[in-house]
């Protein structure tokens, strides 16, 4: 399948969809106001979907917390938030389709058995018809390359079937795989631009297939480069990263303008955040975005 690219939409849809696994950092930040500015400065639509999928993870108080702080950063939403725990049935409906259909099967392969077996999933169950209860739900890939073209990481290419094999959608407790929720609750909720970090860049072939498979739109994508800390380390929930904090958010915005090579006055310095974020909508330019997957931290102090 060759690399396609896309036209701009008429309508412009675009969403922040952050897991309320911890509070806001960094470089969550830089991904909601990449995704922000870049729905409001064509006069699209921006919407807030919490990806509350897995109840074992979620830190508790997070998601009123990440709500707080976006609203103190300035950022406002249109309609109200998006649970991904709201939407179960639908999830459950479309697993239902696809095993009816053939198209996934139960799995039952321990993670400690798959250890010995680096690499694409090896297809132990693929046709062993194992009962559904205790098992999780793979997809079946094709062996074909699915390509798109990036905003700003350019064509990217992956053969599913040699590089990534038939791959979860529901695991064996039974919560839904990130995904098929993804590519369901984008399609339902119009969404024509997907920005977000380039850590979920191999994830959007496996995307692309689900969408191809179940009839739904393919959006632009735009895959933003990761906010590294000096160790090497990916700015994240689970590794010492710092929650924004609201007396920071004036200067914390400024320094997620410039990640995105987006060039802030100084006398913005100081600013309260609704006249920055006022300035960047006016201003953006999402070709100055750096097309790298990583960026250090310390370049952006």
């Amino acid at each position: 399948m060759s690399a396609t690219t896309q036209t701009q939409p008429d309508r412009y849809v675009g969403r922040f969809a952050p897991t309320p696994s911890g509070y806001l950092h960094f470089g969550s930040l830089v991904a909601a106001l990449a995704s922000y500015l870049d729905a409001r400065a064509v006069g699209g639509s921006w919407l807030l979907r919490m990806e509350d999928l897995d109840p074992p993870r979620e830190m508790p108080g997070a998601q009123q917390a990440i709500v707080e702080t976006l609203e103190r950063y300035g950022f406002a939403w249109d309609g109200a938030m998006l649970r991904q725990s709201e939407r179960q049935a639908a999830y459950d409906a479309v697993i239902e389709q696809l095993l009816d259909a053939g198209l996934a099967y139960a799995c039952t392969c321990s993670r400690k058995q798959l250890e010995a077996h680096p690499g694409p999933y090896p297809g132990f169950c693929r046709d062993a018809r194992h009962d559904l209860q205790d098992a999780a739900i793979r997809l079946r890939v094709p062996q074909r390359e699915y390509a798109f073209v990036d905003r700003v990481q350019g064509e990217v290419r992956q053969h599913l079937g040699r590089e990534v094999g038939d791959f979860v959608i529901r695991r064996r407790d039974s919560l839904i795989a990130y995904q098929l929720a993804v590519v369901l609750d984008d399609a339902w909720q119009g969404v024509t631009d997907v920005v977000r970090g380039a850590d979920l860049l191999d994830s959007t072939p496996r995307q692309l297939y689900l969408q191809e498979l179940l009839g739904l739109p393919q959006p632009r994508y735009l895959h933003l480069p990761l906010i590294i800390q000096p160790d090497g380390h990916k700015l994240g929930k689970s590794y010492r990263s710092p929650p924004l904090q609201p007396h920071e958010a004036s200067p914390l915005l400024l320094r997620a303008l410039r990640a995105l090579g987006q060039q802030p006055p100084t006398e913005l310095d100081g600013a309260p955040p609704p006249l920055i974020l006022a300035w960047a909508v006016q201003h953006w330019k999402a070709v100055r975005i750096p097309r790298t997957r990583t960026l250090a931290e310390a370049q952006l102090r």
